[in-house]
């Protein structure tokens, strides 16, 4: 520098930007890179930086796993890793990844044992993923992904979760403790609250012992208070059928595809959009989801274009109120029934 004016983080990171010859999101990168340097000059204690460290090589460690599984669907399921091979359960566990990767399916666990282990059984090493977390009474990922290219271990639940929940298109959740609870009501929360998209959510029992009714009446306790909307109910479903479980992921694809918010608009895309009767009876039954306006057939947005975002689909879009995420999933749903 010449003018004895200190440089910013912005233009130390859009100079190292350039430098490395980044072409693709350029700005979100030069993001990164200035809130790195704005943390190392922040001088932060030894804690912090190893936390913050960790967390963006974990991170990054994780996405290069998925990386080449982007566009297959994934089912992420969660469950007790106490839990033995001579346990129903196991074999619930293993049914359900074995049914689904006949559907063309690949499996998602925490990449330990009970649970975790049967349901990789079930799927087979070539369409499981594990992403397991190191733990001091725990030795590691289990017999089926440890050498595989398909596993990440993580120090943090925190990364872990993120990587569970971020790459998965549908959850099923078998009975544990308190770190499946914690999964569980944690992708709940994301879910309701929409920092999460719509998705299918199944609580697997085993037959004749249920073990989720307990969760749904803490979940109507909780409507009868007035603490969560009756529709957040419609955010799992309970079954201890692994054909239902099934049934109920394909389903929840059979019409609907995935959504993406630009500004306001809410765009839902659909293998087949809704005829003019289709669409009159939806902006009656879901007016109280629509901000302003009301729900029309789309041509893709400008910024869709830009990214070549599911270009092939048909498209819906209003603006969307922000909140009723619960009678989001019932709108997919009559979606669905179009085409089933």
């Amino acid at each position: 520098m010449t003018s004895g004016v200190p440089e910013t983080n912005e233009a130390r990171a859009a100079s190292i930007i350039e430098e490395l010859g980044v072409s693709g999101s350029v700005r979100l990168a030069t993001e990164l890179i200035s809130e790195a340097l704005g943390l190392i000059t922040d001088e932060p204690d030894v804690l912090d930086l190893k936390i913050a460290t960790a967390a963006l090589t974990e991170m990054r460690d994780a996405y290069e796993v998925f990386k080449p599984y982007k566009d297959e669907r994934k089912v992420s399921v969660f469950g007790s890793a106490r839990t033995q091979s001579d346990d129903p359960l196991y074999a619930q566990a293993r049914d359900l990844a074995a049914a689904l990767s006949d559907r063309g399916w690949m499996t998602v666990t925490g990449a330990g044992p009970g649970i975790m282990l049967a349901a990789m059984e079930g799927a087979g090493v070539e369409n499981s993923i594990g992403v397991s977390i190191r733990l001091p009474f725990e030795s590691g990922a289990n017999s089926i992904i440890a050498d595989d290219d398909k596993h990440v271990s993580m120090k943090y639940f925190f990364t872990r979760k993120l990587m569970l929940i971020k790459e998965s298109h549908a959850f099923v959740c078998l009975p544990g403790g308190v770190g499946t609870l914690d999964e569980t009501f944690e992708l709940l929360t994301l879910t309701q609250t929409g920092k999460g998209v719509p998705v299918p959510i199944v609580l697997l029992d085993e037959p004749s012992d249920p073990y989720w009714e307990a969760v749904d009446g803490l979940m109507q306790q909780l409507v009868r208070r007035g603490l969560v909307s009756a529709a957040d109910t419609s955010l799992y479903t309970i079954t201890d059928s692994c054909d239902e479980a099934c049934r109920i992921i394909d389903e929840f694809y059979a019409n609907y595809d995935s959504i993406r918010f630009v500004g306001d608009h809410l765009i839902m895309r659909l293998k087949r959009a809704p005829d003019d009767a289709q669409l009159a009876a939806l902006n009656e039954q879901f007016a109280h989801l629509i901000e302003r306006g009301e729900i029309t057939r789309s041509e893709p947005f400008k910024v869709e274009v830009r990214d070549d975002d599911r270009l092939d689909l048909e498209r819906i879009t209003f603006e969307f109120t922000k909140h009723g995420y619960g009678d989001l999933i019932s709108m997919i749903g009559v979606l669905n029934s179009y085409v089933l």
